[in-house]
């Protein structure tokens, strides 16, 4: 008996409950908390805080202190950059002049350049030389390395 009034009590406060709980607004992305000011809004999204007043019937938010400074500093230096940025491109710095190599580099490229050719015609001519001797003799069709 004790089992029934137990299970009979949780049935009821169960289904007390629910419509409670359903009627419970779902969290959206910002939360507002009444202030001496005005009101503070919390983005759940991005964790920024804005200080909000209602001026001329709209609600009008700015962010807060810290939140602020921070975005002065970020603009400070993003400021500095462009600047110095813009001073490089008058200035000419910027500007990549392609170096060509010495008289040194290209001997020594054209040589490497001059014994690989060298290489590659003596292969060719061994070649050349490899399928004329074996029709002649009637060897028939050459062997393959």
């Amino acid at each position: 008996m004790k089992q029934e009034v137990a299970t009979l009590a949780i049935g009821l406060a169960l289904a007390l409950g629910a419509p409670a709980y359903a009627q419970e607004p779902s969290p959206g992305r910002y939360s507002m908390q009444k202030s001496e000011t005005g009101f503070a809004r919390l983005d759940t999204e991005t964790g920024e805080v804005s200080l909000c007043h209602e001026k001329n019937g709209e609600l009008v938010c700015r962010m807060a202190a810290d939140e602020r400074a921070a975005f002065e500093r970020e603009l400070d230096l993003l400021t500095k950059r462009v600047e110095a940025l813009e001073k490089a491109v008058k200035s000419g710095e910027t500007a990549v002049k392609p170096s060509l190599p010495d008289d040194e580099e290209i001997d020594r490229a054209m040589g490497i350049m001059e014994r690989m050719m060298r290489k590659f015609m003596e292969i060719v001519k061994d070649l050349e030389g490899y399928g004329s001797d074996s029709t002649e003799e009637g060897e028939g069709t050459p062997q393959k390395t």
